[in-house]
C-alpha cells in the first residue's frame, strides 16, 4: 500500500511538473521566444530578492548587474523573467530611454502595481499608492504644497542646520573625523523634514523636552519609522504588538507616536494656532481647504494624514534618497580630490566673499547640482520601477546600430524599468563607471536617461525639494571644509580600487545607501 501511495505521489508530481512546463512554454511563445533571463522566481518575488542563476532574477540585482544583462543580450529590452512560480508570466527589463518614456507617459496602458505598496498606506491613502482618477485627485491637492516659498524655507533650514553643525557642534575643531558619513546626512534629513515639512523646530543640539502625552520625541519617532518602515511589510500586526524584540517594539511605539504627532499638527493648524507658515503641512492643508471651498478635488482627513506620511517616508519627498545620495556625493568627492577642487573653485567664483549662500544663488551653483545628479546616476536609490501592462502593447527601442525595433508586450506582463541599467547604459553615459559631474553641465545632457526621480506624469513631486536641500548642503560643506578619506590602520596598503570598492559598498534599507564610509572634514583656511 505504501508503495502504491508513493507511486501515485510521484505520478502526480510528474503531471504537475509537465503542466507547469507546458504553461511556461506557452508563455515564452507568447513573446515569440524573445531572449532574456529564465528563472523560477521573478524580479518582483519578495522571497528571493537577489540574483541566483536559474532560480531568481532578484528585485535588488540591478544595483550589481547594472547594464551587464543588456550588454550580454545585445538589446536594451530583455525579457526579464518567464517564471514558473507562483505561475508562469512575462516581464521585461527596460534600459532604453525612449521605451521608458513611452511606458511612463502611457499611464492607462502601463499602471503602477499599487497592490504591493500597502506598507506605505497604513496611515491613509496617498499620492504614492493610488492610481487613475484617485491618483489625479491626490496629485491635484498635494502638488500645490510645493511652493516657491517652501523651497526657500528648505534652503534656509538646510543651511542653518549645517551652520549649526559646523559652527556650534564642531566649534573649535579644525579636523573632524566621522565614522560613517550617512549618520550625518540622515540626521540632516530628519532636521530638514521636521522644520520644512512639519514646521517643527529641530536642531543638532536637542534642547526640547518630551511633550506631555508622548513616549518619545518627534525627531526620534521620525528617525525610527523612516529607518524601519519595512517592518510593517514583513511582520503582521500581532508580531509588532506582542513580540518582545526591542527594535520591533520600538518601531511599533514610534509609528503610533508619529501618528499622534501628525494628528496634533493637523489639529493645531485647523484651530488657527499655526497660520501663515510655509511648511508642507500648512501648504497641504491650505490647498485642501481651497479645494473644499471651490467644490474641487479635496482629501479626507485620513488621506491628508496619508499624504503627510508620504512626505516623510514614502517618496513624495525623497528624504532618505537625498540623505543617501548626498552621502555618496561626499564619498565620491573625497575619492576624487580633483573634482572637489573644481567644485570649490566654482563655489568661490559664485561666492567670492565667502558669505553663506542664499536660495537666490542656487541657479548659479551649477557644479553643486551636477555633483548631486552624478551621484544619483551612479547610485540610484531604487534599481527598478515596476509597471503592469493592462493591454497588449508594443515597446519600441533603438538597437546598438541606431535602428528602431519593436517588442511585443502582452497584456498582464510586468514591465520593470531598470534604473541602474539605464544609468550605466554607455549609449547615454560614456564611461558610465567614472565619476564625471561635468556631464550635467552640458545643456544637452540626456534628461530622459536619468530616472532618480522617476519620470512622466508620476514623476516625483518632491524633486525640487531634494535638489534644493542637496545643493545647499554640498555648497555649504565644500565651501568650508576639505573632505578626505579617514585613514584606518587596518586598511593600510589597500589599492585605490580596493578603497573605492570598500567606501562605495552599499546596503539596502528604505533605499540604497552607503554601508560604512568614514570621512574626515578639514576646515579650510584663507589660503585654500
Amino acid at each position: 500500500m505504501e508503495t502504491l501511495h508513493l507511486y501515485f505521489f510521484v505520478c502526480l508530481l510528474i503531471l504537475l511538473s509537465l503542466r507547469k512546463y507546458a504553461q511556461w512554454r506557452d508563455t515564452i511563445r507568447s513573446i515569440q521566444d524573445y531572449p532574456g533571463l529564465r528563472c523560477i522566481f521573478g524580479a518582483e518575488t519578495a522571497i528571493i530578492w537577489f540574483r541566483i542563476p536559474y532560480i531568481s532574477v532578484g528585485i535588488f540585482s540591478g544595483w550589481k548587474t547594472k547594464h551587464q544583462d543588456f550588454a550580454q543580450y545585445g538589446s536594451d529590452i530583455i525579457s526579464a523573467q518567464v517564471s514558473i512560480l507562483p505561475r508562469p508570466h512575462v516581464a521585461f527589463f527596460l534600459a532604453d530611454a525612449q521605451a521608458i518614456k513611452d511606458v511612463t507617459n502611457a499611464r492607462h496602458r502601463f499602471t503602477k502595481p499599487v497592490e504591493n505598496m500597502g506598507v506605505l498606506s497604513f496611515y491613509g491613502e496617498n499620492v504614492v499608492v493610488t492610481e487613475h482618477d484617485e491618483w489625479k485627485r491626490h496629485r491635484k491637492v498635494t502638488a500645490p504644497a510645493f511652493t516657491e516659498r517652501n523651497m526657500r524655507l528648505v534652503w534656509d533650514v538646510t543651511t542653518k542646520s549645517f551652520e549649526e553643525l559646523c559652527e556650534v557642534v564642531w566649534n573649535g575643531l579644525n579636523e573632524i573625523a566621522v565614522d560613517n558619513i550617512a549618520d550625518i546626512t540622515v540626521n540632516m534629513m530628519i532636521l530638514v523634514i521636521g522644520n520644512a515639512a512639519f514646521g517643527q523646530e529641530m536642531s543638532w543640539v536637542d534642547r526640547n523636552t518630551l511633550p506631555a502625552g508622548h513616549a518619545i520625541k518627534l525627531k526620534d519617532a521620525m528617525s525610527v519609522v523612516a529607518r524601519d518602515i519595512l517592518m510593517k511589510a514583513i511582520f503582521p500586526e500581532w508580531v509588532l504588538t506582542h513580540v518582545p524584540i526591542s527594535r520591533v517594539r520600538r518601531f511599533y511605539t514610534a509609528s503610533n507616536e508619529l501618528k499622534l504627532y501628525m494628528e496634533e499638527m493637523i489639529q493645531s493648524r485647523r484651530s488657527g494656532e499655526s497660520l501663515g507658515g510655509n511648511d508642507l503641512i500648512t501648504c497641504l492643508l491650505k490647498a485642501n481647504d481651497d479645494g473644499v471651498s471651490k467644490g474641487a478635488a479635496h482629501l479626507s482627513d485620513s488621506e491628508v494624514m496619508g499624504n503627510i506620511f508620504a512626505f516623510l517616508v514614502a517618496g513624495a519627498i525623497p528624504n532618505f534618497t537625498t540623505a543617501h545620495s548626498l552621502a555618496f556625493a561626499l564619498i565620491l568627492l573625497a575619492l576624487h580630490q580633483d573634482e572637489q577642487r573644481a567644485l570649490y573653485q566654482h563655489i568661490k567664483s559664485v561666492l567670492p566673499d565667502g558669505r553663506v549662500p542664499s536660495y537666490d544663488d542656487m541657479s548659479q551653483l551649477t557644479y553643486s547640482l551636477a555633483v548631486f545628479l552624478e551621484s544619483l546616476r551612479m547610485f540610484a536609490p531604487v534599481s527598478m520601477i515596476p509597471k503592469q501592462a493592462e493591454e497588449d502593447s508594443v515597446l519600441t527601442m533603438q538597437t546598438p546600430d541606431g535602428e528602431l525595433r519593436t517588442v511585443f508586450c502582452p497584456a498582464g506582463s510586468r514591465v520593470m524599468i531598470h534604473v541602474a541599467g539605464l544609468h550605466y547604459n554607455p549609449r547615454y553615459w560614456p564611461d558610465p563607471y567614472a565619476f564625471k559631474p561635468a556631464r550635467f553641465l552640458d545643456k544637452e545632457w540626456p534628461r530622459d536617461a536619468l530616472l532618480a526621480f522617476s519620470t512622466g506624469p508620476r514623476g516625483c513631486i518632491g524633486r525640487r525639494f531634494a535638489e534644493t536641500e542637496a545643493v545647499a548642503a554640498i555648497t555649504y560643506l565644500v565651501s568650508r571644509f576639505r573632505i578626505e578619506i579617514k585613514d584606518e590602520p587596518q586598511y593600510k596598503g589597500e589599492s585605490e580600487a580596493e578603497r573605492r570598492e570598500r567606501l562605495l559598498k552599499g546596503k539596502i534599507s528604505l533605499t540604497f545607501g552607503p554601508a560604512q564610509a568614514p570621512l574626515v572634514f578639514k576646515r579650510r583656511t584663507g589660503c585654500d
